[in-house]
């Protein structure tokens, strides 16, 4: 996919990785509707940036944990660009939920914006993705493949995203190709400590942390492998492969 001139809605760009990939895909001469749902500064940081670097992006703020708000967004974008070539599902929320005081709201929470609102994004954004021969990216995590005992409702969001991403590439095909990228360690919890992060950069096989930047390329890798559908690439420094 030749990504200039192109629409991309991410969503949660305004922080975190989110805000990275949006400008990851500004700086490939994408134009990006910004979605944030309370991050607001941000967001607005973020489309100043996205001017700075020459490209058109709007704001779109949501709750996708709304059941309307998925159709919601997608229809306000493809209104306000004339339609959608790519959706980065990147909004998600990571809460420490111990097995025995989780409630059914954290679980409700969690999983109603980690992997039911990617979902009815996909759905909805599905229709103007195929006019164009389009792409989805999904932001999964490691947590999808290892057992996080403190986050147990996160984990089995992001397995769902794994899942998702191969039934959707199957589902969409030839006209849409769906992918994601798995991150270990870009960047820790705001609440995490410097221990914490001793302790990850010990147990990584490549011994230190990565960054947004490392997820980033390879968004732009799938986005623009046109051969490469139904594929999640773990981002994590070799973690995954520890004994």
């Amino acid at each position: 996919m030749e990504l200039r001139d192109r629409v991309a809605l991410v969503t949660g760009a305004g922080h975190r990785v989110g805000q990275a990939i949006a400008l990851a895909l500004g700086g490939r001469g994408m134009h990006i509707a910004v979605h944030y749902n309370v991050t607001v500064e941000g967001a607005r940081e973020t489309a100043a940036q996205l001017d700075q670097l020459g490209v058109r992006s709007q704001l779109f703020q949501s709750d996708l944990t709304n059941r309307e708000s998925p159709d919601q967004v997608v229809e306000a974008v493809a209104a306000a660009f004339g339609g959608i070539d790519v959706l980065v599902n990147s909004a998600a929320i990571m809460r420490r939920t111990p097995f025995g005081e989780i409630t059914a709201g954290d679980w409700d929470t969690i999983l109603a914006l980690n992997l039911r609102a990617p979902f009815f994004l996909a759905q909805a954004a599905a229709p103007f993705l195929k006019r164009r021969q389009g792409s989805i990216v999904n932001i999964a995590d490691l947590a999808a493949y290892e057992t996080w005992p403190g986050y147990l409702p996160h984990g089995l969001s992001k397995s769902g995203i794994v899942h998702m991403t191969r039934g959707l590439a199957r589902v969409l095909a030839p006209d849409v190709r769906v992918n994601a990228v798995a991150p270990g360690t870009v960047l820790l919890p705001d609440d995490w400590t410097d221990r914490d992060r001793e302790r990850l950069n010990r147990t990584t096989p490549l011994a230190r942390q990565g960054s947004p930047a490392d997820v980033t390329q390879a968004v732009l890798y799938l986005l623009e492998a046109d051969y490469v559908t139904g594929e999640t690439i773990i981002v994590d420094g070799g973690r995954h492969v520890r004994v």
